[in-house]
């Protein structure tokens, strides 16, 4: 089966609309698929629709940002109830403070000589309430001051960058509250992309298990092949769940594309293994 539970659309921070990212995930093959965009249940009904009438199995997901030792962790809650009013207003408070955290990094930006940045990331927003740095790195690659996106965030936008603008989002125990209260699974999304010693690794686990959590992700777009076994390793560890997504956000951009995801190895147990 090819599953890919890790995806973003308009919503949030991909390029295409939800029904367009569903269309090309069955054209490429997938079997289950979720649509998981950052803070935002809002294009669920449209990738539902367009799952169901092209006969593929859907998920509800959403992505959670998650303050956890002074970095950004990203939670994916799978299955949910989007109209969970506790899950409803968390997000809503998430939202609330990305205007304020992105006219910040358009100051800075202008600081480093780079003016108007707020108005050039706009229009690669769909949804307003959602900009973030990932619109600033396609203005910045547009305007060519930098030729990729990760250039990007390695030059100026990356966790302590010159651009950066820290963010208080929630709690890793709200967070997870939520996707379970809204009868979700929580998953660790791409923990390779967080930098923390073994030690707070170790914490982040064993604090995600004991509020409920049950799930990383093992094979993602956002992993390379060492990562996929190092990952692996992680879940037989402390009894995770695994997942797959390709953390897909535009046909251009990331290592992977929707169902090009490699398969779990067989010993893993799947987040989805009663869900099919």
């Amino acid at each position: 089966m090819n599953v890919d539970l890790h995806c973003h659309s308009t919503m949030s921070d991909g390029v295409l609309e939800p029904a367009v990212v569903a269309a090309r995930a069955q054209a490429n093959g997938v079997d289950l698929w979720a649509l998981t965009d950052h803070d935002e249940l809002a294009g669920l009904a449209e990738a539902r629709q367009t799952a169901e009438s092209l006969g593929m199995r859907f998920v509800t997901g959403v992505e959670i940002s998650v303050t956890w030792a002074g970095h950004t962790v990203h939670i994916v809650g799978l299955n949910v109830d989007e109209h969970n009013k506790a899950l409803n207003e968390g997000l809503a408070g998430i939202r609330n403070g990305r205007a304020i955290r992105a006219h910040e990094m358009a100051d800075k930006l202008e600081s480093l000589g780079i003016p108007n940045s707020y108005e050039g990331a706009l229009p690669y927003a769909a949804n307003p309430d959602l900009i973030s740095r990932t619109h600033f790195a396609r203005f910045l690659v547009q305007e060519g001051y930098c030729s990729k996106l990760q250039e990007a965030f390695d030059k100026y936008l990356k966790d302590g960058g010159p651009a950066y603008v820290p963010m208080h989002w929630s709690t890793l125990d709200d967070a997870v509250g939520w996707i379970t209260g809204a009868g979700g699974r929580a998953v660790i999304a791409h923990p390779g992309r967080y930098n923390y010693t073994p030690m707070q690794f170790d914490a982040l686990y064993d604090h995600f298990l004991n509020v409920g959590g049950v799930a990383i992700e093992v094979m993602t777009g956002s992993h390379t092949p060492d990562q996929y076994a190092q990952y692996a390793t992680v879940a037989r560890q402390y009894g995770f769940m695994a997942s797959s997504g390709s953390d897909f956000h535009s046909p251009r951009e990331g290592k992977l594309d929707l169902g090009e995801v490699p398969p779990l190895p067989a010993d893993l147990k799947p987040v989805w293994h009663d869900w099919i």
